[in-house]
């Protein structure tokens, strides 16, 4: 412990990646990418896995709503 340092609330290793902010960014990335799977016109293989893109990215935002700030 080093005496005059103040204690920082800086994340570190893991914690830094698992916040909400940059993990509510990607699960609604996820959503966008599952809904242009959805209504694109080109690729029957894209439009057959729209519909799990889109439940994944909405449980994944579901679950990061609750990290810390």
């Amino acid at each position: 412990m080093n005496i005059g340092t103040p204690p920082t609330d800086e994340p570190t290793g893991l914690s830094r990646f698992f916040r909400r902010g940059p993990m509510e960014n990607l699960a609604t990335v996820i959503i966008g990418i599952g809904i242009f799977m959805l209504m694109q016109p080109f690729s029957i293989w894209a439009y057959g896995w729209s519909f799990a893109t889109i439940l994944t990215g909405t449980v994944m935002f579901i679950i990061v709503s609750h990290f810390p700030e």
